[in-house]
C-alpha cells in the first residue's frame, strides 16, 4: 500500500476538522504535514473521482468532504487511491521451470493463491467495517487540541 493512502486518510480527517464550509487547497493540506503538494493533489483528485471529496477550482477553491466521515470507510479511501485490483496476483510460478508438475496435477487452485485470497478478503472486510469518523474520534482522544490547532493555522493565511 502506498503512502498516498495514509496522506488521503489524514487529509479527510483534516478536512472534517477544518469545517464543512471551508474548502482547503491541496497546497495547504500538504503544508500542514510537510508533504509534496503535487503528489497529495493526485490523491485528493482520486478521492474526488470516487465521490469522497468535492473540488472547486479558483483562488478560493479547494477540497471539501462530499459526505460525512461516518459514511466513508477506510476501504473506500484505499480503493480510491490504490484502485480496485487485488493486492496479491498469482502468476502460477508453480507451473514454470524444473519444478513444474504435470498439468493434470496442477489442476487445483494454487494453495498460496487461495490463502492470499482469504487473507485479502479478511483485510478488505476489516477496512470496510471501519469508518473515518471512528478514526477522527480516536485521533481527537489522542490529541484533543488538534482540530483547533488546524483551524487556527488555516485562518492565518
Amino acid at each position: 500500500m502506498s503512502e498516498g493512502v495514509e496522506w488521503a486518510l489524514h487529509s479527510c480527517v483534516n478536512l472534517a476538522w477544518s469545517g464543512p464550509e471551508r474548502a482547503v487547497s491541496a497546497a495547504r493540506l500538504a503544508a500542514w504535514h510537510d508533504l509534496p503538494a503535487a503528489y497529495l493533489n493526485k490523491q485528493l483528485q482520486a478521492l474526488a473521482r470516487a465521490g469522497i471529496l468535492t473540488s472547486a477550482p479558483g483562488p478560493r477553491g479547494g477540497f471539501k468532504l462530499a459526505r460525512p466521515l461516518a459514511a466513508i470507510s477506510l476501504m473506500d479511501v484505499v480503493a480510491a487511491v490504490e484502485g480496485p485490483e487485488e493486492a496479491f496476483r498469482c502468476a502460477e510460478i508453480r507451473r514454470q521451470g524444473p519444478g513444474a508438475g504435470e498439468p493434470a496435477a496442477d489442476a487445483a487452485d494454487c494453495a498460496i493463491a487461495h490463502a492470499m485470497t482469504r487473507a485479502e478478503l479478511a483485510w478488505r472486510r476489516a477496512l470496510a467495517a471501519q469508518n473515518l469518523d471512528e478514526i477522527r474520534q480516536q485521533a481527537e482522544r489522542q490529541a484533543p487540541e488538534a482540530p483547533a490547532r488546524l483551524r487556527a493555522w488555516l485562518a492565518t493565511r
